[in-house]
C-alpha cells in the first residue's frame, strides 16, 4: 500500500461554527494506481489532496505514506518526503516565465551526488517523453497551453517520484488539449508505475482512473 488513510478529517473554525472540510475519509491505493477524485466545488477535493501531500495537518485520523506517518511527522520530514517522493501538477502550470523549458524542469532538483550533466540528461529525457525535447531552450511564453502543462508534468517527474498529485491539470485547457494531457499522464502511469491522484471536475478525465472517488460535503459517497 502506497497511501492509506483512516478516519481522516479536517475541520476549520468559522464565525458561524465548525466547517467540516473532510470527514472520516478511509482510503488506500497502491503503486501504479490512477486515482481520480471528483465532486462539486467546495466538496473537499483539494483539501484531501493537500492532506495527502502533507501540506495540511489533519484535525483527526491518520495518513500513512509508505512507512511514514504523515499526520505526526515533523515539517522537515514532510518536506523531505515531498522533495523525494511526490510530484505536483497544478491547473495554472506555475512555470517561471524567464527560465527556459529545460531550466523549469530542473527546478525541483536539489544538489546531490549526481553531477549537473546527469540531471540535465534526465530532464531532457523527460522532455522527450512528453514530446518537447525540441522546445527545451524556449521560454514558457513561446509555448501553447498544452505544451506548458506538459513541461509541468516533466517537472513533476524529475525527482523520480512514487506519487503525482494533480489538481485540475486540464482545467485551463480546451477539450482536445485536455485529452492530450490525460493521455500523457496515463502513459506515464502505466509505463513507470507512478501512482497518480488527480482532482477533476471533468467526467471525461475521471474515466482515466482505475480508482474513482466522488466526494460531497467532505465525505466519500461512492
Amino acid at each position: 500500500m502506497l497511501i492509506e488513510t483512516k478516519g481522516l478529517s479536517k475541520f476549520y473554525k468559522h464565525k458561524d461554527g465548525i466547517v467540516e472540510a473532510i470527514k472520516d475519509i478511509n482510503l488506500g491505493f497502491n503503486q501504479g494506481d490512477f486515482v481520480t477524485i471528483t465532486g462539486p466545488s467546495g466538496s473537499g477535493k483539494t483539501t484531501l489532496l493537500l492532506l495527502l501531500a502533507g501540506l495540511l495537518r489533519p484535525t483527526a485520523g491518520s495518513i500513512k505514506f509508505q512507512k511514514h506517518e504523515l499526520h505526526s511527522a515533523s515539517d522537515n520530514v514532510l518536506a523531505g518526503i515531498r522533495s523525494k517522493h511526490i510530484g505536483f501538477v497544478m491547473q495554472n502550470f506555475s512555470l517561471i516565465p524567464y527560465l527556459s523549458v529545460l531550466n523549469n524542469v530542473l527546478i525541483p532538483l536539489s544538489l546531490n551526488q549526481n553531477g549537473e550533466r546527469t540531471k540535465s540528461d534526465y530532464a531532457i529525457h523527460l522532455l522527450e517523453t512528453v514530446g518537447l525535447k525540441d522546445r527545451m531552450n524556449h521560454l514558457p511564453k513561446e509555448l501553447s497551453a498544452g505544451q506548458q502543462q506538459r513541461v509541468a508534468i516533466a517537472r513533476a517527474l524529475v525527482n523520480k517520484p512514487n506519487l503525482i498529485l494533480a489538481d485540475e491539470p486540464t482545467g485551463n485547457l480546451d477539450p482536445a488539449l485536455s485529452i492530450e494531457i490525460l493521455e500523457v499522464l496515463k502513459r506515464i502511469n502505466i509505463e513507470n508505475q507512478i501512482t497518480i491522484a488527480m482532482v477533476t471536475h471533468s467526467p471525461t478525465a475521471s474515466k482515466y482512473g482505475n480508482i474513482r472517488i466522488h466526494i460531497d460535503k467532505g465525505s466519500i459517497v461512492n
